[in-house]
């Protein structure tokens, strides 16, 4: 009787062994009928109960509610970042700040910007060089210079002036002419020029320069009146005529684009027509000497509407540097 009783003993140690394994991940419906039956067999409560908690120790704990992992659903090895770098290397690349320090800052842009530079309430100082584009004949080149004020962001109001004289230049087509065909070309020398102006800017945007610059732009249309003082040049009776500078009402309109390098300074480009009525040289001389020394027999009878269309190229810098907008970005 004895030995039936050890006999079934060592039937149910041997199988337990090989079903503890699956013993430990059973749900609790399971666990439980598992402890009954180590019950019946004689063992204490305490010992299945101590063995099944040092089984989940080594099993990574899965049979914790806290989820996987240590108690609380935390992952071991701590929570810093090099813990993740080690996890998943591809998660954390390797950065030379240094280089990455000297990498240049790049301004972001938005797809709805504030105006580049306001124009409003500020002063426009704009020298320039004009150089003549319809007279082939003569040129009348020089350097001018507009004082602008802007009433509001797109009208401004302003003044300039140009000086010609030391820098009219006669042309060789006009000897060339004078030889071939035997015709004598009138010709005008300026002196000076001065007006009022008003003017509109109609558009501004921005363009890309080599990919890689963004360039801020305005045009503008201009218009004003003023005085011009010019003369002829003798040229069919140079021993007798000597004329003299005259000033004569003229009105003059263009167009303008403006080129912003920052903003206070910009590079600008107009195209302006300066209109009037001229006195051009008398192609006939008189027969008597002393009316060939009457200035009166120097002058033609008729006038002549001229057009004087000259490109002109200079610098916009505006005054005050700074200016602040009324609402922010």
């Amino acid at each position: 009787m004895k030995k039936t009783g050890v006999g079934l003993l060592v039937a149910t140690a041997l199988w337990l062994v090989p079903n503890y394994g699956w013993a430990q991940k059973a749900k609790a419906g399971a666990a439980a009928s598992a402890s009954a039956s180590a019950d019946t067999s004689g063992n204490a409560d305490a010992s299945g109960d101590a063995t099944a908690t040092g089984d989940e120790a080594a099993a990574g704990g899965e049979a914790t509610p806290g989820g996987e992992g240590t108690p609380g659903g935390e992952v071991p090895g701590g929570e810093g970042l090099e813990d993740i770098c080690k996890i998943d290397p591809t998660a954390c690349p390797n950065l030379d700040m240094d280089k990455e320090a000297a990498r240049q800052f790049k301004e972001p842009l938005y797809a709805v910007q504030q105006i580049f530079a306001l124009r409003v309430r500020r002063f426009e100082l704009n020298p320039f060089w004009s150089v003549t584009l319809n007279d082939q004949f003569v040129t009348h080149p020089g350097p001018g210079l507009a004082l602008n004020y802007y009433i509001s962001n797109v009208l401004f109001v302003g003044i300039n002036g140009e000086y010609y004289e030391p820098f009219n230049s006669i042309l060789p087509f006009n000897a060339e002419v004078r030889r071939a065909a035997r015709v004598a070309v009138p010709l005008t020398e300026y002196q000076w020029m001065a007006s009022v102006q008003v003017g509109y800017v109609f558009a501004y945007g921005k363009f890309a320069f080599l990919s890689d610059f963004i360039f801020q732009y305005d045009a503008y249309l201009v218009g004003g009146v003023g005085a011009l003082s010019n003369r002829p040049i003798a040229v069919v009776d140079p021993d007798n005529r000597n004329f003299d500078y005259k000033v004569k009402v003229q009105g003059n309109a263009g167009i303008g684009l403006r080129v912003w390098v920052n903003r206070w300074l910009a590079i600008t480009g107009e195209l302006r027509d300066y209109m009037f009525n001229d006195q051009l040289e008398n192609l006939e001389v008189a027969v008597r000497p002393e009316d060939q020394q009457n200035p009166a027999t120097w002058y033609d009878s008729k006038s002549h509407f001229t057009n004087n269309v000259q490109a002109q190229i200079g610098l916009s810098i505006f005054i005050p540097f700074s200016f602040d907008y009324r609402l922010a970005k």
